[in-house]
C-alpha cells in the first residue's frame, strides 16, 4: 500500500507533519471517505493552540472507523512462504 504525508503551518505558524495517509485510487469506494476524514483531521489540528509536530492519519482512522472499514482500507495481502 502506498502511503503520503502532509505537511503545512498551523495558525500558530508551527509546522506539523500528518504522516500515513493512504493512497486509494479514484474508483475505491473509500476514496471519498479518506479525503473527508483528512479535511476533518487537519482542520481539527489546525485550530489547537499546542499541536504536536507530527500526527499519524493511521491511528486517528483506527479510532474513528468501524474496524471492518478500517481492515478495509489498509489490508495487506499476506506473501506466501516469506517470498
Amino acid at each position: 500500500m502506498l502511503v503520503k504525508s502532509l505537511e503545512f503551518k498551523n495558525a500558530v505558524g508551527q509546522k506539523v507533519k500528518v504522516v500515513e495517509i493512504p493512497v486509494l485510487e479514484e474508483g475505491n469506494p473509500y476514496s471519498f471517505l479518506i479525503r473527508f476524514r483528512l479535511q476533518a483531521f487537519v482542520t481539527s489540528i489546525y485550530g489547537e493552540k499546542q499541536p504536536k509536530n507530527c500526527y499519524s492519519f493511521r491511528d486517528y482512522l483506527k479510532r474513528a472507523l468501524r474496524w471492518p472499514d478500517y481492515e478495509q482500507i489498509f489490508h495487506t495481502t499476506e506473501l506466501k512462504n516469506n517470498a
